[in-house]
């Protein structure tokens, strides 16, 4: 089973990476450019069929060390 997982700074969270990116964006003359909020892709493979079992570990891997859920969210999705 395949596990997409996605990390972003929390809405309420400073993202000064962000805020750096836009800037960029519109010194280069992408002045269409909004709210700019940097993330983090991740995508592994795990050794089992059952999709409970999956969301529970995945879940678990996102808690203890994927992302920090003080300032930051996580949502992930699975596939076969």
């Amino acid at each position: 089973m395949k596990a997409t997982v996605y990390v972003t700074i929390k809405q309420n969270v400073l993202d000064p990476q962000g805020s750096a990116v836009q800037g960029a964006l519109h010194a280069m003359g992408f002045e269409e450019v909004g709210k700019v909020r940097i993330g983090k892709y991740m995508e592994f493979e795990l050794d089992t069929a059952d999709r409970a079992e999956a969301e529970a570990r995945v879940t678990a891997m996102c808690e203890k060390l994927l992302a920090n859920t003080v300032i930051e969210d996580y949502r992930f999705e699975l596939s076969a």
